[in-house]
């Protein structure tokens, strides 16, 4: 049996495993996108079911796995009995944990927070909207406008200019407003809400009547 390493590969989109002997020669690759097996080298066919299984079964990260060193699953065996993987349909099934982001709206976190505050004291939240008080479902209200503003000004770059709103980051509630990708490189965009206030930039500083804020950094 050959032995062959699997490789986990993402980029542009996509997301494979690539099997390859250890001289680095290609022998085929699974989109864990589709579940679609590839093979280049048919005398290799059951080297490279064998490797792909063993990856999965040992919950490996994507570095080297020998076909020579695993023992076979009860899977694995079933499908050694001239069984074609197309037989089995979780031969190849990659149970993959991801959420596409493309979908989320502006200011969506913080319009959330907002919505959870006033949900929480509905009577409290008028009374306060009624007196113009500064309260937190006020802030978190405000930065959602002010997010969806923003995107409207983004929502005027070209077509070569792909935007993503509210990612989240990291588990305490923070995200990132706005995520620009184009020609020009990536940027972070961040928005805020200072209303007639002194503004004043250079280099990393960012002041606001005078006092300085971390935006740049947090951005």
């Amino acid at each position: 049996m050959e032995e062959l390493t699997v490789n986990h590969w993402r980029r542009y989109g996509k997301d494979r495993l690539y099997v390859n002997l250890q001289d680095g020669t290609r022998v085929g690759w699974l989109d864990l996108q589709t579940g679609q097996a590839t093979l280049e080298r048919e005398d290799l066919g059951a080297a490279f079911e064998l490797a792909l299984r063993r990856h999965r079964a040992a919950g490996e990260a994507p570095h080297q796995v020998r076909t020579t060193e695993a023992r076979p699953t009860r899977q694995a065996a079933a499908l050694d009995d001239n069984e074609s993987p197309a037989d089995d349909p979780d031969a190849y099934a990659v149970q993959v944990d991801w959420r596409d982001l493309a979908g989320h709206r502006p200011g969506q976190s913080a319009r959330g927070q907002a919505d959870a505050r006033r949900r929480a004291a509905p009577i409290r939240t008028l009374a306060a909207r009624a007196l113009g008080l500064h309260t937190d479902e006020r802030a978190w209200r405000i930065g959602a406008v002010g997010e969806e503003k923003v995107a409207a000004r983004l929502d005027r770059l070209s077509d070569e200019w792909k935007v993503l709103h509210a990612l989240p980051v990291g588990t305490q509630g923070s995200d990132i407003d706005h995520l620009v990708v184009g020609p020009g490189g990536v940027f972070t965009v961040n928005a805020k809400h200072h209303p007639d206030a002194r503004i004043w930039v250079g280099g990393d500083a960012f002041l606001v009547n005078g006092s300085r804020q971390p935006y740049v950094r947090n951005s």
